[in-house]
């Protein structure tokens, strides 16, 4: 998260307003985002589905926030998160329509690590995934990864069984969530390469080797085919 501060957050506003942010799955279970936006230029605002730890606001349902207006916030940020939501593509509907038109979305979500119901844990997520996330909801993707770092920082960045993926994703329309056309979609892959934004993939030589042997036998069994 201090990343994507870092490379996609001005904390500066030229109307001189807050910058208000929204912690969606902020009940701190084992740290939370929250000291990130120890500013008074910051209106920072978590919200989980229970009264808790960095909790200010619990909703009945993680797939409608009726007390949160509609263009109303600069950032919204989710880590840890979306793993538990049964049906994520709801929240993101949610996502986009407080969102402001110009506002950033960063979802940081695993692609790895063991099963940890809380209450219940249903997904993990490729870097497809997370763009297939903001395309729902019309989106601009700016980054998308999965288990990247900036060069030299892979140590301690990414641990093994422990990967996460990552979407930063910006508003640009106003108002609600605009869903895609679904008779009308055809899937376009995205060029993973172009949304690393210089953070460099980590994958050990021995797992290159593997892949690498795979693909030589995936292509031998297809020449006979």
């Amino acid at each position: 998260m201090n990343w994507f501060l870092d490379q996609f957050v001005s904390f500066n506003s030229s109307s001189g307003n807050k910058l208000r942010v929204l912690d969606v799955g902020s009940y701190d279970v084992n740290g939370s985002y929250k000291p990130l936006f120890n500013s008074k230029k910051v209106e920072y605002l978590g919200l989980d589905m229970e009264n808790g730890p960095n909790v200010d606001l619990a909703v009945s349902s993680p797939y409608h926030w009726p007390s949160l207006k509609t263009d109303s916030f600069d950032l919204v940020i989710s880590g840890q998160a979306f793993e538990h939501n049964e049906f994520f593509w709801l929240t993101m509907e949610e996502i986009a329509r407080v969102l402001k038109p110009g506002g950033k979305v960063c979802i940081i979500a695993p692609n790895g690590f063991h099963e940890h119901r809380y209450p219940v844990d249903c997904y993990r997520f490729f870097t497809d995934g997370m763009i297939a996330m903001a395309r729902y909801v019309q989106l601009d993707v700016l980054h998308a990864s999965t288990n990247a770092a900036p060069s030299g920082m892979h140590d301690t960045w990414c641990k093994e069984g422990e990967e996460d993926a990552m979407l930063i994703a910006q508003k640009n329309y106003v108002g609600p969530a605009r869903i895609i056309n679904r008779q009308g979609y055809k899937v376009k892959p995205a060029d993973q390469k172009d949304l690393l934004n210089h953070l460099e993939i980590y994958q050990k030589k021995k797992d290159n080797k593997i892949q690498s042997l795979i693909m030589k036998l995936y292509r031998l069994v297809g020449h006979f085919l």
